[in-house]
């Protein structure tokens, strides 16, 4: 199945002194992509309602550098949804290349907004991160031109 992807260019400030993104950015990236994935979810205002995430863990592997002004490719899929916990996979490639960069494994848990406590993911917002937002992009690079969609 075709997961979420969410494209963005590497910025100057993002990198060291010879034009590699530091680490700690792919962090950045992953929750930036994953905000846009949960805006994806129909029916559900995961960002301004009365329910939030806690990121509780997360794990970045890298298996080679993004650079300056390289174009990222950004797929979001769930991985595993618990009682409150949701597990994100976020996986990093050079727009148009196969080859995984890098990948971060995240745990979020489900807070209500205002009092921060941890809440069970109800049954509908359930379906809807099983379901994922396949075949969904989002291009904050200008990658990807009109002629690269099919629309019915």
């Amino acid at each position: 199945m075709e997961q979420f992807r969410y494209y963005l260019r590497v910025r100057y400030y993002e990198c060291d002194a010879q034009k590699v993104v530091y680490n700690a950015n792919y962090a950045n990236y992953a929750g930036l992509a994953t905000t846009e994935f949960l805006r994806t979810l129909a029916g559900w205002d995961l960002l301004q309602g009365d329910l939030d995430f806690m990121l509780v863990s997360q794990n970045v592997q890298w298996r080679s550098p993004a650079r300056f002004d390289e174009v990222l490719e950004i797929s979001v899929a769930v991985k595993e949804v618990g009682n409150s916990s949701l597990t994100i996979v976020t996986d990093f490639r050079s727009a148009g290349k196969d080859a995984v960069i890098a990948s971060a494994e995240t745990v979020r848990v489900l807070v209500d907004a205002k009092t921060l406590q941890k809440v069970e993911i109800p049954p509908e917002l359930r379906r809807a991160f099983e379901k994922g937002a396949p075949g969904v992009v989002m291009d904050h690079a200008g990658y990807l031109q009109l002629d690269d969609f099919v629309f019915s």
